[in-house]
């Protein structure tokens, strides 16, 4: 009877856990699972080190919270398809995000973790003095700047000795001497694009224009001044003419991986990208590594300027239970310590909002693009940050129409400017 009276018990105390909502399974603490979408796998240059960050995480929470990274290395897939998971009101639950004037609208809503109080305390330290300003918008900050994007110019001095060049082009006509000295020696002075959402590298080079020519302050009034400053007319006559004299045939609906490739397989001498793709030549291309040699976008009216901004925040989507926001934040802050950022950074060669000391760092490479970001004279938000994606992608196709000779530059503009 003892016996039988105890069955009885355990089943009553089961049923009781059943109907209260509970179950042998969940009465104990579940693990918070947390999907990180990014495009920091694969190929990229921090993949490797943002998966160790996250397998030694999830090595010091087990049973309690579990990282799992999601994603692509194809970078403009996947901004697509978070847009798409952000405008049906459903964002993962950290995602890399790439901030502009027009997607800081999202802050407005409610589907975004908003960081503004977890910042008032000792973890703001942790990034550059500033930085967290330019991911603030309406007083709230709901993402985290993280990889920024300093954007020097790119050269291979195997190519410029080979034609002829002495030195790096200081002013726009050693700029254009050394073209046609690098296209006398069979090479492509420029590597550019115009295919992707936005036609990153030449949308760099259009930038450098722009600052070079109208200054450091050339966006502060953009969308007033863009349809009629001639500056931005004069930047599309420098840009048009890289196209129809001084670049490979393939630039016009070519993407990332054609601009990037060119400059990878040593075929063009100067090239255009951040910080972050220096351990992919290293890594790829060795020989192109050790003949690259960072400089400054030649001047035109203002000397020294520099393209930069943050390029990737990283941003998490609101939670309603209070343990996973807790669990998103404890991952966030590992990934924005002085040690991990270090990590990260100097494996990639990126440059990171985060700060760390980075003594010790012998890639020369990165050692240049500091000492470009220290000896800047102004610097200037690349162009796509001012706009939103539908005018990103007219800048790709008004540049495809202009770069093959079948518009003007000032048609290019008022093309682009239709959208406003």
């Amino acid at each position: 009877m003892k016996k039988l009276a105890l069955v009885f018990a355990l089943v009553a105390l089961t049923m009781a856990m059943v109907f209260a909502g509970g179950s042998a399974e969940t009465a104990a603490e579940k693990e918070i699972e947390i999907k990180f979408v990014t495009w920091w796998v694969g190929a990229d240059t921090k993949a490797g080190a943002i998966q160790e960050l996250v397998d030694e995480f999830n090595a010091n929470h087990v049973g309690k919270i579990k990282v799992t990274i999601e994603g692509t290395a194809d970078a403009d897939g996947l901004a697509n398809s978070i847009s798409t998971q952000i405008a049906a009101g459903n964002p993962p639950d950290v995602f890399c995000w790439g901030p502009t004037v027009a997607g800081f609208e999202n802050y407005d809503g409610n589907l975004f973790m908003d960081f503004t109080e977890d910042l008032k305390g000792e973890w703001s330290e942790c990034f550059a003095d500033g930085i967290l300003d330019q991911a603030t918008y309406h007083g709230m900050t709901k993402s985290l700047p993280y990889d920024m994007a300093y954007t020097p110019i790119w050269y291979n001095t195997n190519i410029l000795k080979e034609a002829g060049v002495e030195k790096l082009p200081e002013t726009m006509d050693e700029f254009w001497d050394m073209c046609d000295k690098v296209k006398a020696a069979g090479y492509y002075p420029t590597a550019q694009m115009t295919g992707g959402n936005n036609a990153w590298t030449s949308m760099l080079w259009y930038t450098f224009l722009c600052g070079s020519i109208g200054g450091p302050a050339i966006f502060d009034n953009f969308e007033q001044e863009f349809p009629t400053n001639p500056v931005f007319v004069q930047a599309a006559e420098i840009l048009q003419r890289m196209y129809l004299e001084y670049t490979h045939n393939d630039a016009i609906g070519g993407d990332a991986g054609v601009a990037g490739g060119y400059y990878l397989a040593g075929k063009t001498a100067a090239f255009i990208n951040g910080p972050w793709y220096i351990g992919r030549v290293k890594n790829e291309a060795p020989e192109v590594f050790e003949a690259t040699e960072m400089g400054f976008f030649p001047t035109i009216n203002n000397e020294k300027i520099m393209v930069c901004s943050t390029l990737t925040n990283l941003a998490a989507a609101n939670q309603k239970d209070p343990a996973k926001r807790a669990a998103v934040i404890e991952f966030l802050k590992w990934l924005t310590t002085a040690e991990n950022a270090k990590k990260v950074a100097e494996s990639s060669g990126a440059v990171l909002a985060v700060k760390f000391d980075a003594s010790g760092n012998d890639n020369r490479l990165t050692a240049q693009v500091n000492d470009i970001i220290n000896g800047s004279k102004g610097f200037v938000n690349y162009w796509q940050f001012y706009v939103a994606a539908d005018m990103q992608l007219e800048f790709g196709q008004a540049l495809a129409a202009m770069g093959a000779g079948k518009i003007t530059p000032a048609e290019f503009v008022a093309q682009i400017s239709s959208l406003f």
